[in-house]
């Protein structure tokens, strides 16, 4: 039997397909590499915790875990981060979904458990984390062990206005906070200290710069008069940071 010559165009397409073939086993193995050795925290598939730095898939890790009510809810638990669950409420333009009670496990909260979406506890919490206690601990040279806030859920409109669209807080998916206790006795208020150019004042701004990554909204005395008393921190629709 005699072999008939292979065409050009077929040697081609032969040796194209096996440098994929060739290319596709480098990448699986580099792959491997790279998910064998590389710090979880750079690597984009997997998952979000709050006990690893803050790497260059972070950002990533945190999104898909916030969009996700399970894999908040399992980020948290892994994490230490107890809660309780709250019931969706159907009150009309202010209903409730996906909502838990805060307790233990972040910077405390005062008034104690809120009720509050996932996201945003999920938000608050590596904030907490990765921000707030690392802030305090450099500026003021002791730990947060508390954090007034002026709540989390209110039916109303934006500014307590009697038109308009309905404030984050009309879902429970926003926090006010108000001021910082630490461990050694100090109170620091955002009306009192915002403007400070020493310790106190600088603290506040810096976890107001570092509340934008894990937050959508986050607003402060420079955004407002209405904010000059609080840090605004909400998960909804819109970006902002100031």
């Amino acid at each position: 039997m005699t072999l008939r010559p292979v065409p050009p165009d077929v040697l081609a397409l032969a040796g194209l397909w096996a440098a994929l073939v060739d290319l596709a086993i480098v990448g699986f193995l580099l792959a491997g590499i790279v998910n064998a050795w590389a710090p979880a925290q750079d690597l984009p598939w997997k998952p979000f915790r709050l006990d690893r730095p803050v790497g260059m898939a972070t950002g990533v890790q945190f999104a898909r875990a916030v969009a996700d009510p399970a894999i908040c809810r399992a980020t948290l638990d892994t994490a230490g981060v107890r809660f309780t669950e709250e019931p969706d409420r159907d009150l009309g333009e202010c209903a409730t979904t996906n909502t838990i009670r805060l307790r233990d496990g972040a910077a405390p909260l005062s008034p104690a458990a809120p009720v509050i979406t996932c996201e945003a506890a999920l938000g608050y919490a590596a904030w907490s984390r990765h921000v707030l206690q690392p802030a305090a601990e450099d500026l003021l040279g002791s730990r947060i062990s508390g954090v007034e806030h002026y709540g989390t859920y209110a039916c109303r409109n934006v500014y307590g206005r009697a038109e308009g669209r309905r404030s984050e807080h009309a879902f429970a998916n926003a926090l006010d906070v108000a001021s910082f206790r630490t461990a050694d006795g100090q109170r620091v208020s955002v009306l009192r200290d915002f403007r400070d150019e020493g310790p106190r004042g600088q603290f506040l701004r810096r976890v107001r710069d570092g509340a934008c990554p894990w937050f959508r909204a986050v607003l402060s005395p420079d955004y407002n008069a209405a904010h000059r008393d609080h840090l605004h921190l909400d998960f909804g629709r819109w970006s902002v940071c100031r």
